[in-house]
Formats: C-alpha cells, sequence, structure tokens
C-alpha cells in the first residue's frame, strides 16, 4: 500500500510544478547562504590560526562550502526539471533521470543535516586544539627575534587586548613561562641572575603578566608585577577577584565565542535542510504523479502521487535484498533442485550413429 497516497488533477500537477519551480530558485539562494556561512567560519578560524594547533577543526566550514556549491548546483537542476514538468510531453526526457536525481538530492539533504550537527559536535576539537595552539603562542611569547615566531607576541597581545582575558586558562600560566626575552634582561644584576638559578631549567620566571592582560576599565593603574606580594603594593590583595587584570583565560574566551557564531550557522544550516526536505517531498509527489497519468494515458485526467510506492516494511525489505544480491550476481548458483547447465550436462556418443548391426551367422 502507498505511503501518503494523494490525488492529483490536470490544475494541482500544473501548480505544484510552478510553485516547486519557484522553491528549487529559493534553494539555491539558500546553497549561496551555505556557502558564505561556511566561508566567513573558515574566515574566523584562519584568523586566529597562530593560536590553534593542527586538527580538523577546518572540517565543519568545509563541508558548508562544499554542501553549499552542491545546493546551488542541484537545486538549478530542480528548477528546470520541475518547469518541464508542467508539461507531459517534455516530462518524458526526465522520467528516466527523475528518481536518481530524487536519491541524490535526499542525500544532499542529509548532508546539510549532518554539517547542521557537526556544529554542535566541533567543541570538543576546538577545545583541545585552542588549548594546545595557545600553549605554544605563550611559550614562544619572548622568541621576537626568532624567525617563524617573531609575530606570536603581537598576536597573543591583540588577543588578549580583544577578547578581554589572560593567559591560556588564566593568568597565572604566565607564571610558569619565561614570556621576557632575555636580551631585556640585565644579566649583571643579582636579582636576574638568582631568579635564573633559584629555577631547574634555567628560566627567569615572574609572578607578573603582560601589559596586554591589563583592564583598562580599573580605576588603579595595573598591577603587571608582583601580582603574589600584597606588601608591594599598598591597599592590596591578590586572593580576591578584584586585580586589575583580566581574570578569564583566552581558551575560554575564544571557546565561547566560536560557540556563539557555530551554534547560530547550525540553526541556519537546520532551517535549510528542513526547507530543502520540504522541497524534496514536494519533487516526489510531482514525480510519481507525473509518472501514473502517463501509464494511465490520460494527460488530462487525475493520478495518484506518494512518498513510497509500497509500506516502509516492504521498501526496506526490497532494498536489504538488493543490496544482498549485488554481490551473487556472477555467483553459481547452489540451490537444492536446480543443476547448472554448464556442469551437469548429460554424455552423449557423438562420434557413434545409432544404427544397429546385424548379427552373422554361424558356420555350419
Amino acid at each position: 500500500m502507498a505511503v501518503l497516497k494523494v490525488k492529483f488533477t490536470k490544475t494541482k500537477r500544473d501548480k505544484l510544478a510552478q510553485i516547486l519551480w519557484i522553491l528549487n530558485w529559493v534553494s539555491v539562494v539558500s546553497g549561496i547562504i551555505l556557502f558564505s556561512l561556511g566561508l566567513f567560519l573558515k574566515i574566523e578560524i584562519k584568523k586566529r590560526n597562530e593560536v590553534m594547533a593542527k586538527g580538523d577543526v577546518n572540517s565543519v566550514p568545509n563541508m558548508l562550502i562544499s554542501v553549499g556549491v552542491i545546493a546551488c548546483v542541484i537545486n538549478f537542476l530542480g528548477g528546470k526539471i520541475c518547469y518541464d514538468c508542467s508539461d507531459a510531453n517534455k516530462f518524458s526526457r526526465w522520467k528516466l533521470l527523475m528518481l536518481p536525481y530524487i536519491i541524490c538530492t535526499f542525500c544532499f539533504t542529509f548532508c546539510i543535516l549532518l554539517g547542521a550537527l557537526m556544529c554542535y559536535t566541533m567543541r570538543n576539537e576546538l577545545e583541545e586544539s585552542l588549548y594546545l595552539g595557545l600553549r605554544d603562542a605563550i611559550k614562544f611569547y619572548k622568541d621576537t627575534d626568532i624567525p617563524g615566531r617573531c609575530f606570536l607576541k603581537k598576536t597573543v597581545d591583540m588577543l588578549q587586548i580583544g577578547f578581554q582575558c589572560c593567559g591560556n586558562n588564566g593568568f597565572r600560566d604566565w607564571f610558569e613561562v619565561q614570556w621576557v626575552s632575555a636580551r631585556y634582561l640585565n644579566m649583571a644584576s643579582k636579582e636576574v641572575m638568582d631568579r635564573f638559578k633559584s629555577n631547574v631549567d634555567g628560566k627567569f620566571l615572574v609572578d607578573g603578566v603582560p601589559f596586554s592582560c591589563c583592564n583598562p576599565s580599573s580605576p588603579r593603574p595595573c598591577i603587571q608585577y608582583q601580582l603574589t606580594n600584597n606588601s608591594a603594593h599598598y591597599n592590596y590583595d591578590f586572593l580576591t577577584e578584584e586585580l586589575n587584570i583580566w581574570m578569564k583565560g583566552c581558551r575560554e574566551a575564544l571557546l565561547d565565542y566560536y560557540t556563539a557564531i557555530m551554534r547560530s550557522i547550525g540553526i541556519a544550516a537546520l532551517l535549510i535542510w528542513l526547507f530543502e526536505l520540504s522541497v524534496l517531498i514536494g519533487v516526489r509527489y510531482l514525480q510519481t504523479a507525473m509518472k501514473n497519468v502517463l501509464m494511465l494515458g490520460d494527460l488530462q485526467g487525475e493520478s495518484d502521487g506518494w512518498l513510497l510506492e509500497n509500506s516502509f516494511v516492504e521498501t526496506a525489505k526490497y532494498n536489504i535484498n538488493i543490496i544482498k544480491n549485488l554481490g551473487k550476481a556472477n555467483q553459481i548458483s547452489t540451490v537444492s533442485g536446480m543443476n547448472d547447465p554448464n556442469i551437469d550436462v548429460q554424455n552423449t556418443d557423438c562420434g557413434k550413429n545409432n544404427v544397429t548391426t546385424k548379427s552373422i551367422p554361424a558356420a555350419r
């Protein structure tokens, strides 16, 4: 029994073809939107590529860009098909291509859904990439004279100023790395040498942060150095949350920023998926209705349209049997009771003539 059968008159078929023609052109615009969203996300990730480790963070924007391009092509072709379906004679040219087109479009709409879901599942990969990338960027912050790393100081400073953050997880990350270049340290100073000697790795570690961690909204002048020394500053307690530096880590700030973008893109992709799915359903009804009217031979009469010719269970069984039999096309049947004509051939005496022999009378 057909699933969701609908009866179409000639007028309804023509109106459905015209509406689908318009909707397919709208779908071309939605494909451009998907492409633009993927390109925007790719550019935003590229802007902070220096503080991200290499990984699969570009998989979502690349998928959105690819799906957007495919959407434009498929829906442009769909618009042409739906326009020709208003005429039964023109539909004959597309009759054999309609079902493969619908199957390909269904797979394409599934890719849109997959891209939308990936926008919500990308957070873990992005968080790991930011953690590793920011860790290395902070580690090489001081290397302003080394090619390939000289830009990291400016990148990290602009990042901390723009996103109002400090460090990877927080401002204490700067206590664990030497972020001041040795060229700016007075090696003749006893205090500097004592700091080098007090560290196992021979690094110049201080309880201070770069200037870009300072909060300009604080009424107090920025305290960058000796953050954990209450006696070094008047009316100061580092255990309180009233420090005049940014408290949020840059990983969290960037993660919130990208999560908000991907959440918006995911919602837009889901809406486009629902729209594409509705268009696909309409194309399926149009295809079955036009196919049935050609079989009936009355181009002006009524015809039935449906989503599936048989029930879901029967359709599933039929497709499963097709898949199972794909690898058996060239195999020799071994079913009991069926003989292979190339093997079980009865022997025949082709070289002998079936001639009756006469007996020779015995001598008397």
